[in-house]
């Protein structure tokens, strides 16, 4: 004969806090870590754990991903003798104060101060889809 347990009333279900949730699935990301046996640990299924993952993933999606910027100094070449001053040219161009540079795939795409977020988001879109 099987044990069947009904519950009723306002604790039918139980509620988890967003952070407890994270503190689940964090434990869940841990190289090694079983899903099943997290879940059992808590009191959950695999499949709720495995929906609450899907869910973070989605969100993680629409949030923007940022990457570590890393600033190269110019190489110094100390073999070269000092030349003589550069002459200046009369009318130089105004060179432009910052710039994104993103290199994806041996393809370097260079976005100008002053670029609309509208067209930073659509290259940046872009280069999503194409990776």
């Amino acid at each position: 004969m099987r044990r069947l347990e009904v519950i009723t009333g306002a604790m039918g279900r139980r509620r988890w806090s967003v952070d407890d949730r994270a503190r689940i699935l964090e434990e869940t990301l841990v190289p090694g870590a079983v899903v099943s046996e997290v879940a059992r640990r808590h009191g959950l299924t695999p499949q709720q754990l495995f929906t609450w993952r899907r869910e973070a993933r989605k969100a993680a999606q629409t949030l923007p991903a940022f990457v570590p910027a890393v600033v190269a100094p110019e190489p110094v070449t100390a073999a070269e003798p000092p030349a003589a001053p550069p002459r200046r040219k009369r009318r130089s161009r105004p060179r432009r104060a910052a710039a994104i540079e993103i290199d994806v795939a041996g393809v370097t795409v260079t976005i100008e101060n002053g670029a609309s977020p509208a067209t930073i988001a659509a290259v940046i879109g872009a280069l999503k889809a194409s990776s």
